[in-house]
């Protein structure tokens, strides 16, 4: 680093994530000293103000990362794996916002308020998690910590901007298109290229990602997945129903837990999450507070509230969280886990 800061890449700048990477750099006010910004050749040549500076989008090479120490990716896996060890060679570590490198057992999947540790292992890369993964066990680590958990039910809610910018057009256009009694054709959702493609408008669809041959969808098994690694508990069980709606910005899930020690209670529970890292803490039902995807929205938190005891098992536990998907589901852990390289001495 020289006296102002680092040289910071973002691969994808001009996409959804990648907007939110700049502004939350900006606000952050990250140490850097110089910004390369890449995309595909689509989006080469767009012009972006960074801190009152314009800078021009450049195609992706790998000669791009010259120089380069920090390299936040979010420009898909293919990206991410054509680019990102050439940018390890170059020496920038990568901090990777796809699912190319999550479960490989060489790259730390980090959330720094739950395995910020882990960051000390990387060989380059380190994979930030899938977006409804990182708000539950942000919401679920201090319940790890202080009763231990054995088991995780999850239902998802899931905004369509985690589909990206042509998803929210599409819920756009279709929900014009019914209010004004018209004709159209849904293209994008649930799974863009699949051949079958469903109104997101006024519906709820129960696919996110492709089938797996378990019958689980790629997300869900994200979820299962990533939990089990960050928390490194392979033998929890999780299991997860992921669904999206015709929500524009903002994940919310429902979640059953049940943790190790007998006799928790909910005002336990509740002093735990209202004290922990990231977490606000909405639960007074007397007074109709609770999260809601809406007022998530720009905000860097998890949002936890509904939180009940479960009328069978002693030590089972329901909740409600929601979260900004693009901002802690995505761009604002990234940053942070840039920050965290920083704090760590580890860039």
């Amino acid at each position: 680093m020289d006296a102002r800061g680092y040289h910071v890449a973002v691969v994808g700048a001009t996409g959804a994530v990648g907007q939110q990477m700049l502004q939350t750099l900006e606000k952050r006010n990250f140490p850097i000293s110089k910004l390369t910004l890449l995309s595909s050749e689509r989006s080469a040549g767009t012009k972006i103000t960074f801190r009152n500076e314009e800078h021009i989008v450049q195609v992706a090479t790998p000669d791009s990362f010259e120089g380069v120490q920090i390299a936040l990716f979010s420009a898909g896996g293919n990206i991410s794996k054509l680019f990102a060890p050439e940018a390890v060679k170059r020496g920038a570590i990568v901090v990777d916002n796809t699912s190319a490198y999550r479960m490989d057992e060489n790259v730390p999947l980090v959330v720094p308020e739950v395995n910020e540790d882990a960051l000390k292992n990387h060989n380059g890369i380190i994979a930030n998690p899938n977006c409804s993964t990182i708000q539950m066990v942000v919401a679920l680590e201090p319940l790890r910590q202080a009763y231990g958990l054995n088991k995780v039910i999850v239902s998802t809610y899931q905004a369509v901007s985690g589909a990206g910018a042509a998803a929210i057009q599409e819920l756009n256009e279709q929900t014009k298109a019914i209010l004004n009694g018209d004709e159209y054709t849904p293209e994008i959702l649930p799974v863009k290229g699949d051949e079958k493609h469903y109104q997101i408008a006024f519906n709820a669809i129960p696919q996110i990602d492709k089938f797996e041959d378990n019958g689980f969808t790629f997300e869900e098994m994200k979820m299962i997945n990533e939990t089990k690694k960050i928390m490194e508990m392979p033998g929890l069980q999780v299991a997860a129903t992921c669904v999206r709606l015709p929500v524009e910005t903002g994940h919310s899930e429902s979640v059953y837990v049940e943790v190790d020690q007998q006799g928790v209670s909910v005002e336990q529970i509740k002093a735990l999450l209202k004290d922990a890292d990231g977490v606000t803490l909405q639960d007074d039902p007397s007074q109709q507070v609770y999260p809601m995807p809406a007022y998530s929205v720009g905000k860097n938190d998890v949002f936890v509230g509904r939180i009940r005891k479960d009328l069978d098992a002693d030590n089972g536990f329901h909740m409600w969280i929601v979260s900004d998907n693009l901002l802690k589901g995505a761009a604002w852990n990234s940053v942070q886990i840039a920050e965290s390289l920083v704090k760590l001495q580890l860039v």
